[in-house]
């Protein structure tokens, strides 16, 4: 299909309108989630939400998508809720109640589905792709509940901006200050419940944990304030999200779900190799620059200890008791020592037999090992 057609296309317009609402929402709340180390709620309520799916469908007798969504909302939310009371009533770890919660909300909601089916109920067509997504179903109604959703969830981080950001860095604090903590840290659940229920349609149960994480993830290895952090998170889950749904109206048989999650966690895996200051590369070759700096600091502190046990301030030293004394070669460190001026490679004197040349420390070299040591706190000979 040419971009014109893409344009123009009903179902694709849909798609991708409902994935960049989904991507926004996701990166806004997302960013929260994993700032507060609760990376997992986002897969806890998302199972929890098949109950709820399965639940609206029973009471609306038909796929009404607002019934379902509120259905989805209200178990997910319960689950969310659930292992707040847990961890905090019981000895039990954030980890160990996120995974019951998750476990058991989806064996519910499995068997509630497994009801359903039994039903011979001719609505039920479709209802099971609430846990892989179908995109491709998306209507315009929809949309206008996403975004509904979508806006009270970004109205509200908007009103409580300053008391969500300190709950997240710092809820001890933020109690001692007076703020309900307690209700902050639910509305918080609430709304990433809300992000959970936007996503159903698009993603399905299974994926949306990786949709709530993934931008906020990749924002986070760029950015060093909540600010930069949750508007690239937003920015990344937005266009991760229409990129994944273009993506799949282009191609043949491929789902728009897993696209949109293959399209972000792209993004996150860039992110982590290539992050100035973070990333796993920038981290190799800062790693790479320490161990070549502290090789050049050995062997220049290795002549300067040299000279003063001789007391010698230009005493020399040949390349191969060097290479003997730390056990590899270390022509290439006196190289890039002598660049720097701190060591010659210096002829002996002319009444010396031999005429063999050795290394021999510069004033400089000497000030600068001096300055290692002192700074290391060791001795002189």
């Amino acid at each position: 299909m040419s971009p014109l057609e893409l344009l123009h296309d009903y179902t694709i317009r849909n798609v991708a309108i409902g994935a960049a609402l989904l991507g926004l929402i996701s990166g806004v709340l997302g960013s929260f989630a994993v700032l507060r180390k609760q990376s997992l709620l986002g897969d806890t309520m998302s199972h929890a939400a098949l109950p709820g799916v399965c639940i609206g469908f029973i009471i609306a007798g038909a796929r009404e998508m607002g019934i379902i969504l509120l259905g989805a909302l209200t178990t997910g939310a319960l689950a969310a809720l659930v292992m707040l009371l847990l961890t905090r009533n019981s000895r039990l770890k954030t980890d160990a109640g996120l995974g019951i919660t998750l476990s058991t909300s989806f064996a519910l909601g499995v068997v509630l589905l497994t009801h359903i089916q039994n039903m011979n109920n001719a609505a039920q067509g479709g209802l099971d792709a609430f846990l892989f997504g179908q995109a491709a179903a998306t209507l315009r109604s929809d949309l206008w509940i996403m975004g509904g959703i979508t806006l009270v969830a970004l109205v509200l981080v908007s009103a409580l901006w300053k008391e969500f950001k300190l709950v997240s860095f710092d809820p001890e604090f933020a109690a001692s200050l007076g703020m309900p903590v307690m209700w902050l840290e639910v509305v918080l659940t609430v709304m990433i419940a809300l992000a959970v229920v936007v996503g159903l349609q698009m993603v399905g149960v299974v994926l949306m944990a990786a949709m709530i994480i993934a931008p906020a993830v990749a924002a986070r290895q760029w950015s060093r304030r909540l600010e930069g952090m949750v508007m690239l998170a937003a920015v990344i889950g937005v266009s991760g999200g229409v990129f994944g749904a273009v993506l799949s109206a282009l191609s043949r048989g491929l789902a728009t779900g897993p696209l949109i999650i293959l399209s972000v966690s792209s993004v996150v895996m860039v992110s982590l190799l290539m992050a100035p200051g973070r990333g796993f590369v920038w981290e190799g070759v800062r790693l790479w620059r320490g161990r070549r700096r502290l090789r050049y600091q050995q062997v220049l502190t290795t002549l300067y200890r040299l000279a003063m046990h001789h007391a010698d301030p230009v005493f020399r030293s040949e390349q191969g008791m060097l290479d003997t004394y730390h056990g590899h070669r270390t022509r290439a460190a006196l190289r890039q020592l002598q660049k720097r001026g701190l060591v010659e490679w210096r002829s002996a004197p002319p009444d010396e037999p031999g005429g063999a040349k050795h290394w021999v420390l510069t004033a400089t070299g000497h000030e600068e090992a001096k300055r290692i040591l002192d700074s290391l706190g060791r001795e002189e000979f």
